[in-house]
């Protein structure tokens, strides 16, 4: 590299590697519009100047200008259903024609139904809900609920997490690629090492003794009035998955000092870790749980805020107020994501084929010493890498990430040097089989270089 870029997010837009692989693959009619994306785009870590361009997405697949297909196992986190799902077009498009948009003070049935199944179906007894155009809006909302509700202003969040990019999210999110050079922040945003039981801040050498969540009982009972703890529920970034007695410990934490349990689940709700909501594997209620991303059917910019019933105490002030609050065609989309969800059974089938993938990655990592470990939760698989010789971890994950885009198979790089696999839940298998493939012949070819 000829300068340094924090990489905690993978590979960056200004790197060599990124360039020697963009003059190698790239055709002129992409060079062209890239070059004037860059033109008129604002020019930001990890997004602008961009990779590559797109004419298509369709099921797994994007397809380039030039006219390759690529496999996508990124997808920002919302292709849960794929891309261009039959069901999701025809609900968006049929809404199109009859209801585009729902003025404030109106409703529309569209919102309404999915309000009642989302709420039905979340971990959370008698609830109610709302929209907002994206999951950092989401969040922001439930800051604002939670100090509504509790009359404090003080959170406790995690190192290492991801809320949002807006200046509340940051707040409260512990990336300094996101943070560096923003502050002041918001005021009482506190922050405690995530549970990350390989590397643990608390010493706890690979099997959490929940040493973290003791810490967090400790700096709760020093303040003394927090409002809320905010937890991605599963970390997305680079697939951290707490053990069950986590949450059992936090949940009665968080009630006992009178804090609320905010869980994030933007990226992963809706299937992706094996159930409906990731939360359901711990058997746990929280307070508040916030979901966006896959829900507007991998097309439409959806979010919500799902929370208590009883929370509904802030008539007095907008909590949230966007335009496109209560969308039409977004909440269209929404509700045919639910049905084939439902209808495919693609929380079953996430689960099943999580587990076949995990089973593969193990035996890789059994066989190639460079993986560190291998973490899945239903369709959300991390390969975590660990230095190899004097060549980092994260040169690594970067060389097997752009070898792999060379054969058609996007993924996301997580914390620098974990290989993030999120495919569609209705990826068909010989595409999830070849993905895994690609990824272990990469990793043989960069460990003989």
């Amino acid at each position: 590299m000829s300068a340094e870029f924090d990489r905690s997010e993978g590979d960056v837009n200004l790197g060599d590697r990124r360039r020697n692989w963009q003059s190698a693959h790239l055709n002129d009619a992409t060079r062209e519009l890239l070059a004037e994306d860059a033109r008129w785009f604002f020019h930001q870590s990890m997004s602008t100047p961009c990779l590559n361009a797109v004419v298509a997405a369709q099921g797994s697949w994007l397809t380039d200008i030039s006219g390759r297909r690529i496999l996508d196992f990124h997808g920002n986190s919302l292709h849960q259903v794929g891309y261009g799902h039959p069901k999701v077009v025809a609900a968006i498009r049929d809404t199109l024609e009859q209801l585009p948009f729902s003025p404030r003070r109106y409703t529309n049935r569209h919102a309404v139904e999915l309000a009642r199944r989302l709420c039905s179906s979340a971990p959370i007894d008698d609830a109610k809900l709302l929209f907002a155009p994206g999951g950092t809006a989401a969040i922001g909302m439930a800051l604002k609920l939670a100090r509504v509700v509790t009359g404090r202003f003080k959170t406790i969040s995690m190192w290492d997490s991801f809320h949002g990019a807006s200046l509340d999210a940051v707040s409260i999110g512990g990336e300094s690629v996101f943070r560096k050079g923003i502050g002041p922040l918001l005021p009482g945003a506190e922050h405690v090492p995530p549970c990350d039981p390989g590397q643990c801040a608390f010493g706890c050498g690979g099997q959490c003794a929940l040493r973290c969540v003791d810490y967090l009982d400790y700096c709760m009972k020093k303040e003394g009035d927090v409002a809320a703890v905010i937890v991605e529920t599963v970390r997305c970034t680079d697939v951290q998955i707490p053990p069950l007695a986590y949450y059992q410990r936090l949940r009665e934490i968080c009630t006992r000092h009178g804090a609320l349990l905010i869980l994030d689940e933007i990226p992963i709700a809706l299937g992706r870790t094996g159930s409906l909501f990731a939360i359901e594997r711990y058997g746990i209620e929280p307070d508040m749980l916030v979901i966006g991303k896959g829900l507007g059917g991998g097309s439409m910019p959806l979010a919500a805020l799902i929370a208590r019933s009883n929370f509904d105490v802030a008539q007095h002030i907008s909590l949230g107020h966007y335009t496109h609050e209560k969308n039409p065609l977004a909440c269209a989309a929404g509700l045919a994501v639910l049905d084939v969800i439902e209808e495919e059974g693609l929380v079953a089938r996430s689960r099943v084929l999580g587990e076949a993938c995990l089973a593969r990655l193990k035996r890789l990592a059994a066989e190639l010493p460079v993986i560190a470990e291998v973490r899945g939760a239903g369709l959300l698989l991390g390969i975590e890498l660990r230095d190899m010789g004097d060549r980092s971890a994260t040169d690594l994950a970067e060389a097997v990430l752009y070898r792999c885009l060379s054969d058609g198979l996007s993924f996301k790089v997580g914390q620098g040097n974990v290989l993030v696999l999120a495919p569609p839940l209705n990826v068909l298998e010989e595409e999830l089989w070849w993905a895994l493939d690609c990824i272990a012949a990469a990793l043989r070819i960069e460990i003989a270089s």
